[in-house]
Order: structure tokens, then sequence, then C-alpha cells
């Protein structure tokens, strides 16, 4: 394993691939996972159950993925058409509260929910004050979209950039009407402050100020408006361990998931049930890839399973209830420290069940190296055959 990184007091670690990543703690997903698990105990009750004829086994797979996509020069120079920043205008209305218009869309992951935190923690304001608009391209500006776990890395660190330029101006008003430098002001829980005294401004005070500028700097523009633009300066790197437990019936070759459990390094957590969520999401998906899902075609190349009738996707009774960790190694090249986890789950379980399966069959002397995918009971009975 690569040793621990962070990015800052020790160099991103490059790769022989052209990517650098940004930071990583790969033994701690490890670590953690296995204690989860539980792992010498379960070596001795994959020995016991073996005694009855009960094949037990464990699957490990670990992870790297790169996110955020990307520098727009890089992708540039790989033939893509557009570049791939992202837009973030955030628009403080006179009463104080916010409307956010982002070039991120949301087809179910909380943007919503996640972008509005980071905009009301910055702020010191209400989350209810918040407003985000997404998805029509006649109100909001142009932007890249939402794929490959970028929306909070790439589209969130837009909004974060102008926020900062809203914090910035708004020390200048305040200072102003504070009789004070801008320089000597601070903003913390939603109030501008000149530092060492009491002499403070709220940010719905200081938005009312931008509109109705009355007493205000002779040089400074009215208003409160802002648009920034973002292009990530390298990929995020999320990555994980994931470990399966299955159960085989040595007679039929079905294969139970008993357990899984899903370690993952996502950089730093806005919304812990929304990551959990699209872990959820996203193992789940993976499971049905390795367990249930597989076009099938006959010998005319005519599809046999092209509905939902016949193709086989995974339901609850075929999930044990998950268990999730986290681990954080903050991402040092964007402003909100995150990475992505919008594809973790699906990337990370695939591979661990299948190991698990083959684990199980070797518990029962029988020396598989690998089964083609997905493992229905026919092939992994012909497998132990």
């Amino acid at each position: 394993l690569i040793p621990a990184f962070d990015g800052v007091t020790e160099p991103g670690y490059q790769t022989q691939v052209a990517l650098q990543y940004d930071s990583g703690n790969y033994q701690g997903v490890i670590e953690k996972g296995v204690a989860m698990l539980g792992y010498t105990d379960f070596r001795k009750a994959q020995k016991e159950a073996a005694k009855s004829g009960k094949l037990l086994g464990v699957g490990f797979s670990t992870y790297i993925e790169a996110c955020g996509i990307a520098p727009s020069a890089v992708v540039g120079s790989l033939g893509a058409r557009a570049g791939l920043y992202e837009v973030g205008q955030v628009r403080v209305q006179p009463t104080g509260k916010v409307s956010v218009f982002t070039g991120a869309h949301s087809h179910g992951q909380g943007h919503e929910t996640t972008f509005a935190q980071v905009v009301a923690d910055k702020l010191g304001i209400p989350m209810e004050d918040v407003d985000i608009v997404h998805g029509d391209s006649d109100t909001v500006a142009f932007g890249m979209g939402t794929y490959g776990s970028r929306s909070l890395a790439v589209g969130g660190s837009a909004i974060m950039k102008s926020i900062d330029k809203i914090v910035e101006k708004g020390k200048k008003i305040a200072a102003h009407k504070l009789e004070a430098a801008p320089g000597d002001m601070e903003f913390v829980n939603g109030k501008f402050t000149v530092k060492g005294t009491d002499k403070s401004l709220s940010f719905a005070d200081i938005a009312l100020t931008a509109y109705v500028p009355h007493v205000y700097p002779a040089d400074l523009e009215p208003g409160l408006d802002f648009s920034s633009f973002y292009d990530p300066t390298n990929f995020t790197y999320p990555f994980g361990c994931h470990i399966a437990v299955v159960e085989v019936e040595q007679e039929t070759g079905k294969v139970t998931l008993k357990r899984f459990i899903a370690v993952d390094d996502v950089g730093n957590v806005i919304n812990p049930m929304i990551v959990d969520g699209q872990i959820h999401g996203g193992v789940a998906q993976g499971v049905g890839q390795a367990l249930f899902e597989g076009v099938e075609y006959d010998e005319n190349g005519q599809m046999t399973n092209a509905s939902y009738m016949d193709y086989c996707m995974p339901r609850a009774d075929d999930l044990p209830m998950f268990e999730t960790g986290s681990q954080v190694t903050p991402c040092p090249h964007n402003p909100l420290g995150v990475k992505g986890a919008g594809e973790a789950g699906c990337i990370g379980s695939t591979p661990a069940v299948v190991n698990a399966v083959v684990d199980a069959l070797w518990s029962g002397g029988h020396h598989v190296r690998d089964i083609l995918m997905p493992l229905t009971p026919e092939r992994v009975w012909t497998a132990m055959q």
C-alpha cells in the first residue's frame, strides 16, 4: 500500500500514468474494516461451519477512484470539446435571504440540502434562508452538470468562491458603517465585527445596506451578487475498503449475502446521511452486478431478458443491513476539502462479493480462482463440480 500522505506537508502521490493522487490513508480504511468485521472471529466461525457442510466466505476489495473531473487543460489535451469547470452564482437579497444558481444538476443526490448547508454555514444564516436553483438553462449560468462525483467538489467550490467575494465586499460595507479599516474586520457566525471590539453588524444589516446604500463607501457599487467559475486543478481521489460475507449452499450453489461492510474516505463530509445513502445505493447496484444482473442472448443474438420481468434486479430481501464506516482525509486542493461519494459503493462492492464467494468455495475444498459474473446458482454449482 502507498504510505499515508496528506498532500500538504507530504506531496501528492505521482502515479506512472500522469495522475497525481491528492491525499490518502489507505491502510486506515483497511484496518477499520477488518476491525468492524472481526476477522479472527470470522475465520474461526468459517472453520466451524465447514465441519457441518456450510460454506462461509469473506471477500475484500480496496479501491481508489478519480472523481471531480477535471482540469480543463487536461481534458482538452485528451480531446474533450468543452471545459470542465463549474459555475456558482450567489445572490443576496435585501432581506438577507440568499439565492444560489448552480450549473450542477441534481437527480436525487440531495444537492438542495448539501449546497444549502454549505452556504448557510459559511454565511451564518439559517438553511431555510437559502434557495438552491438548478436545472433551468433559462435561469442558471452555463454549467457542466453532474457526473463523475463532481457536484460538490467542483460545483460546491464555485459556490464557495462567490461566497468569499460576498464576505469580502461585506467587510468593506461594514467597515465604512462602523468607521473602521476593512482589514480590521472579521466575519464570524453571521456577524461582521471590528477585531478586538464588540462593534458588529449582522449579515442581514449588510445585505440591506448593499441595496439601500445611504451610508456606503463612495468607490463601491451597490448590490451583493457574485458569480464565479471554478476550474479544478486536479481530480479528487476518494478510496475505501469493502468487505462482503457470504454463505454458499453446496447442493444448489445459491449465494446469500450475510454481511456487507463499507469503509469509505470521501474527504470532508458535509451531510453524513446523504453520503451513507449514496454508499447504500451504490453497494446495492454493485451486489446486483455480482450476483443477479446479466444480459442474456439466444443463439440468434436476440436478447431474452429485455424487460424487468426477466432481468434480475436486487430486491430488499436480497440484501443485509449495510454496515458503513468512514475516515476523513481532506482533499488539499479544493476549498471544501471534499472528494466524491456518488460512485464509491458500486466500485468497491462488486469484487468484494465475488472474492467472498471464491473464498467460501475454498473453505469447502473447491479451489476455484474466479467465476464469471453474475454468480448465479448454476454458475457457482458448476464451478464447484
